[in-house]
């Protein structure tokens, strides 16, 4: 049996595993022997273990039996951020524990420059691009080449320019220079980012729904309801729909038209309301506007499926220029949108 339930695990989910399995205070005294490295992977690791059943857990207790011995069955045990921090928290203070929650909530990556490599540029040129120039040259030159390319090119123009005089300029970066930029991303950036990202179910949730198509978000939407119509409503209002677009007015739908396929556009049109058609036709030259028109006569009926995609597509491109900080999605139509 052992071989069986453990064949999907590594060696760190195993060990992860059993520090869960063995108890709190048992697990807190291993990891007085761990050093700092150590300690953050693993506990990376039991942060995103999940549930791990119970024939597991027993599997790994007899592979390990000449360690451990159990006295009776054993019930699933669950690896989450919460049950990591407990375990932390008894052999760490609290300022270094709080440290390395931040750390692995946050990208993946054993140095800050690992980390920062596994950020999108836009998220990272959006936070540089209020610092100062010889600071993002420092950014960049410890960053692999395209990903500073990257970076570089989501930049404001003239603090681009600057960033690249001062990297032709660079000689040897003083350690002092780099462990003030090492802590200025940890406290400020990766602080921020590391927050932003835990979020709550419900809207971890609204995210699932969004990506549903009509039909299935409308069946899970009603057993939902059935069950907890508190949750369903806390859903409903975290979701971002085709709909919600008329939250972004003019100059976001202009932001948003320039980036998307025209015939998409069409056919997600074809089941939106007057209201948000009249916006999106209202943010196009006359011409385009009498094409699309056209265009959308021609197709006829559409499938539900093709404007599902449509729509979805759209709203996706959305996220993607509010999380880069192109647009901001407003409660309020006409509000200011863009970000300068």
């Amino acid at each position: 049996m052992a071989a069986t339930e453990l064949a999907g695990l590594t060696g760190q989910q195993k060990a992860a595993t059993m520090m869960l399995a063995i108890g709190e205070d048992r697990a807190a005294r291993l990891f007085t022997s761990l050093d700092e490295e150590e300690l953050k992977e693993l506990s990376q690791v039991m942060a995103n273990l999940g549930t791990v059943n119970a024939k597991t857990i027993e599997a790994l207790f007899v592979e390990f039996a000449q360690l451990i011995s159990s006295s009776g069955p054993l019930g699933s045990l669950s690896g989450t951020y919460a049950s990591t921090e407990r375990l932390l928290a008894k052999v760490l203070p609290g300022e270094k524990v709080n440290e390395i929650m931040e750390d692995i909530r946050g990208p993946a990556g054993r140095t800050m420059w690992d980390k920062l490599g596994n950020v999108s540029e836009s998220v990272l040129a959006n936070f540089l691009k209020n610092e100062f120039p010889q600071a993002v040259a420092v950014v960049l030159s410890k960053l692999h080449s395209d990903k500073a390319a990257g970076i570089l090119a989501e930049l404001p123009e003239t603090l681009a320019s600057e960033v690249v005089e001062r990297m032709l300029a660079m000689q040897n970066v003083k350690k002092e220079v780099l462990t003030a930029v090492e802590n200025t991303l940890r406290d400020e950036f990766m602080a921020t980012l590391s927050n932003s990202r835990l979020g709550d179910t419900h809207e971890m949730m609204a995210e699932i729904f969004n990506s549903f198509d009509r039909n299935t978000e409308r069946r899970f939407m009603s057993i939902l309801e059935e069950r907890s119509e508190e949750s369903a409503e806390r859903v409903k209002a975290l979701m971002f729909t085709f709909d919600d677009l008329q939250k972004l007015g003019p100059s976001g739908i202009q932001t948003l038209l320039r980036g998307v396929d025209k015939a998409q556009v069409g056919i997600a049109l074809k089941g939106a309301s007057e209201t948000l058609r009249d916006l999106f036709f209202s943010n196009m030259s006359e011409r385009q506007g009498k094409i699309l028109e056209e265009d959308m006569d021609a197709m006829g009926a559409v499938r539900l499926r093709d404007l599902d995609e449509a729509q979805a597509g759209i709203v996706a491109h959305a996220k993607e220029l509010s999380d880069a900080g192109e647009i901001i999605i407003t409660d309020e139509a006409g509000a200011d949108e863009l970000v300068y």
